[in-house]
């Protein structure tokens, strides 16, 4: 397995050089809040959203002190607004009274926060304190992870806990990222581009 895993990593190195984060931001809240707007809604979405939203609310105090009915008019198009909304401000509202102004650097205190669940904590540490062992599980990985063999199952902890003990701490961040890459480009839902592949030596499910 471990040979399995380095190969990889490698190949995905090869594909993605370069492994950002897809979500467009410039402050650690800005990511907070863009990845909590990410949930069952494309990135893509997202980015477009953002910018209007970021403007209007240019501090995190401007953030903590919105009316949440004036934020639901910024995310609308994202899905779940109401939801969102609420837990942008609330969320805020604790980084100032909580948190020093600082989105917080431990998987304890992040997951505190309104709407930030272990994907979204798992982001944030990998992406802006680069915390070793950082593995965002999210729907790209779970099918992509499952059908290399990496993991087993489609419970989003399950498969994370199943992924800390096989990728290297200093590569699981970096690697998240770039299987969303890969998932997006090559091993889609449907239709993979099986026959594109360089993984499909590794995939149990070659179509």
């Amino acid at each position: 397995m471990r040979k399995k895993v380095s190969a990889i990593i490698q190949l995905l190195k090869d594909r993605y050089p370069v492994a950002p984060c897809a979500l467009h931001y410039s402050k650690d809240y800005e990511l907070m809040i863009a990845v909590r707007l990410s949930a069952q809604c494309t990135d893509a979405r997202v980015n477009l959203v953002t910018p209007a939203l970021f403007a209007a609310y240019p501090t995190l105090e401007a953030f903590a002190a919105a009316d949440i009915r004036d934020v639901e008019h910024y995310i609308h198009s994202c899905g779940f607004f109401r939801q969102k909304a609420k837990d942008i401000v609330l969320a805020c509202q604790m980084l100032l009274t909580q948190h020093n102004a600082k989105v917080p650097d431990s998987m304890e205190a992040l997951l505190r926060l309104p709407g930030v669940g272990r994907k979204t904590a798992n982001l944030l540490l990998g992406d802006l304190y680069a915390v070793p062992g950082s593995v965002v599980c999210d729907t790209h990985c779970i099918r992509i992870c499952g059908r290399l063999g990496l993991s087993q199952g489609k419970e989003p902890e399950k498969v994370e806990m199943q992924l800390r003990k096989i990728l290297p701490p200093e590569e699981s961040s970096d690697f998240c990222h770039r299987i969303v890459l890969f998932g997006r480009e090559i091993c889609t839902a449907r239709n993979p581009k099986c026959n594109e592949c360089t993984l499909s030596p590794f995939c149990n499910e070659v179509h």
